[in-house]
């Protein structure tokens, strides 16, 4: 691919917390139709990397470059257009879905094309029923999230993110708050956009997963990106002892 194909590109993006520093200066690139798995243990910057690409952090520094031409250094105060724009290039699908527990199905879809997009209401309806449809939904278009499965909250979780059109889905371990018998379900739908060409950076502890799917894999510890590669390198015959530390204890928990 050509640079030209690039939909994301992160410079030098850092991030503390008081004496924390979560990021310490990650660089990658996604290209369009990529999956990028970010792997790693707890603490160790995955999810700040996502939260800070859709406006829910702030960073400290560095850039993010992206394909529709917007281009935010993190280290200049940021206004609410730049926190919009954010948004309006990416799309987060959340660990514990984070629905709005007083509006319907279709309400939770609707409300970013409508209020933040400012699309009409039937536009943005008949755009969420279609994609209801499409991952067998459409007959919870008027449920609460109550009244849903953690599946099901899930997969409504993955189409609100796909309602608004975004450049770059990000996933922050989908499946972790799933009963396993569930994983698969949220696991396919994600293959199935992958295999449409949705460009996506998933952060995952499902290994067999980030194998089967992924176009790249990115480990991170410590906030610092410590091997990354095609997904037979890094987690068949990682070159990074931390690497396999880490892959021997995710693989042999018993060990």
């Amino acid at each position: 691919m050509s640079p030209t194909d690039a939909v994301l590109t992160l410079t030098g993006l850092t991030k503390s917390f008081g004496d924390n520093h979560v990021l310490r200066g990650i660089d990658f690139t996604v290209q369009r139709g990529e999956v990028i798995a970010l792997i790693g243990p707890s603490g160790s910057g995955k999810t700040t990397v996502l939260r800070s690409l859709n406006g829910l952090e702030v960073p400290d520094g560095g850039t993010a470059v992206f394909g529709n031409g917007l281009t935010i250094d993190f280290s200049n105060p940021k206004s609410k257009k730049d926190i919009f724009a954010l948004r309006d290039s990416s799309a987060m699908v959340f660990q514990h879905f984070n629905l709005f527990p007083h509006k319907t199905v279709l309400e939770n879809i609707i409300e970013g094309p409508v209020q933040v997009q400012k699309r009409s209401v039937v536009d943005a309806t008949a755009d969420a029923l279609r994609l209801l449809e499409r991952v067998g939904l459409l007959e919870k278009r008027d449920a609460y999230p109550f009244e849903l499965s953690g599946g099901q909250q899930q997969r409504v979780g993955i189409v609100r993110a796909l309602a608004i059109k975004p450049s770059l889905l990000l996933f922050d371990e989908p499946t972790s708050a799933l009963d396993p018998e569930l994983v698969g379900e949220v696991l396919g739908l994600i293959r199935e956009l992958a295999t449409e060409g949705w460009t996506m950076v998933v952060v995952t502890h499902e290994l067999a997963f980030a194998r089967q799917v992924a176009s790249e894999v990115v480990f991170m510890d410590g906030g610092v990106v410590v091997e990354r590669g095609a997904p037979e390198d890094i987690l068949v015959t990682p070159k990074e002892e931390r690497t396999k530390q880490f892959l021997h204890r995710i693989l042999n928990p018993l060990d």
